[in-house]
């Protein structure tokens, strides 16, 4: 497994060992000592999520207060692009994002750590997105985040008008946000 920081450093990018044949692959999408040791993304893991998607649709961006997770988060299925926005207010990277491209094909992973808003963009014809998190979801702790709050800028690789819940189109700016202490 490597595992390689982004321009967030606590934001990590992680390249499970794959091993290929004409068969097909095996990977280890998680290994708890392997992944503390070499990336320092410790659990436990408590919850395991999954969902389907079609182009265009953009979930998030999500985080919880009180409650918080972290997250572990990839492509089973089809392409997307992922994005941690620092929701830490004391934070030197406060307000800044980083996005990834995870699919089925690279095999990528993004370890979300606590603190940041999460959410994605569905960039195939349709994916299927696991993630584990590090706590249970509890809705009086769940916040959103704009997606395309200009303040944060995200650049999303847009083809065509996102699919949107009711939810996560009328969620706060950055600026009427909740943050962490």
């Amino acid at each position: 497994m490597k595992a390689t920081s982004t321009a967030i450093p606590d934001v990590k990018i992680i390249e499970p060992r794959v091993f290929a044949d004409d068969r097909g692959f095996f990977l280890e999408s998680f290994n708890e000592r392997v992944w503390q040791e070499e990336a320092g993304i410790t659990g436990p893991f408590v919850q395991d999520n999954h969902s389907r998607s079609g182009r265009n649709v953009v979930r998030g961006l999500h985080y919880q207060l009180g409650v918080a997770q972290g997250k572990l988060v990839r492509a089973a299925v089809g392409s997307i692009y992922d994005v941690a926005v620092d929701m830490r207010r004391r934070s030197p990277t406060f307000g800044k994002w980083v996005g990834v491209e995870l699919s089925a094909e690279n095999q990528r992973q993004l370890w979300v750590p606590i603190g940041f808003a999460h959410g994605f963009l569905v960039t195939s014809e349709n994916a299927e997105v696991l993630y584990k998190s590090t706590d249970y979801y509890d809705p009086p702790s769940e916040r959103c985040l704009l997606w395309n709050d200009p303040e944060v800028g995200i650049q999303w690789p847009l083809q065509g008008e996102p699919q949107l819940s009711e939810k996560d189109r009328s969620a706060p700016v950055f600026t009427e946000a909740d943050y962490f202490d």
